[in-house]
């Protein structure tokens, strides 16, 4: 568990986009965190890299409207990316430009190929809201595959108590429940960013998912990382 916090804590600010084709060519295994605006998202990224300020928490949700990317491991040699993704489900935000970008984030959960990992944020006390589940709905084919892992941190969890966290536990393994198959990989561990609450566990989660990934993810015949880049339909994000 040590070594995985060390390794979290090399994370460093990469780039910011936001279309798909300003990120960088897929080389490295890439996990995107999700989650409604206030679901905390911004700090949990923080407190998993022992970063005050590496994500931007806004005292206002929703003003993250761009993919930002980190990267993690040597500077001479990463070896896994994190993306954080703009948040979802805050009414303030002008309609024309919410669509906008959460079509963006729903473009990069659907067809980025170098995409490994999903760790979704969820309010411990609030469990997972219809946006959530929608989001689920949006992921489970590329999670049931076994092609992307996901990973659930139930946030907020110091503000529980033992009989209320175990609820909470209990109501999101009924909810991820449903997305479970042979091939998939789903984890969920309590979190808090205040008390550091399952910050390891979270950690060690990570570490091993870039462990267990390949070594190199590029595709030459598609630069922009799509694994679908004419997938159809329109998507439908939250």
């Amino acid at each position: 568990m040590r070594e995985a916090l060390s390794w979290t804590q090399s994370a460093r600010f990469l780039t910011t986009a936001s279309l798909l084709t300003q990120l960088p060519a897929p080389g490295l295994p890439e996990v995107a965190f999700v989650g409604r605006s206030n679901a905390g998202k911004s700090t949990a990224i923080n407190t998993l890299a022992q970063h005050r300020r590496l994500a931007f928490a806004s005292k206002t949700p929703g003003r993250t409207q761009h993919i930002n990317l980190f990267e993690l491991g040597p500077a001479d040699a990463p070896d896994a990316r994190w993306a954080d993704l703009p948040g979802y489900g805050y009414a303030a935000v002008a309609r024309g430009a919410k669509l906008r970008w959460q079509q963006v984030m729903a473009d990069y959960l659907a067809h980025r190929h170098a995409l490994a990992g999903i760790v979704m944020l969820v309010d411990s006390r609030h469990g997972f809201t219809p946006l959530d589940r929608q989001l689920l709905d949006f992921v489970s084919q590329r999670v049931g595959t076994g092609e992307v892992k996901l990973l659930v941190l139930l946030t907020k969890a110091d503000k529980l108590s033992r009989n209320e966290a175990a609820k909470s536990l209990a109501a999101a393994q009924k909810v991820l429940g449903d997305l479970a198959t042979d091939h998939a990989d789903i984890s969920m561990v309590l979190f808090s960013a205040l008390s550091r609450q399952g910050l390891g566990d979270a950690a060690l989660v990570l570490r091993q998912w870039q462990a267990a990934a390949p070594a190199q993810l590029a595709d030459p015949v598609d630069p922009a990382g799509l694994a679908d880049p004419d997938a159809g339909a329109p998507l439908s994000p939250p």
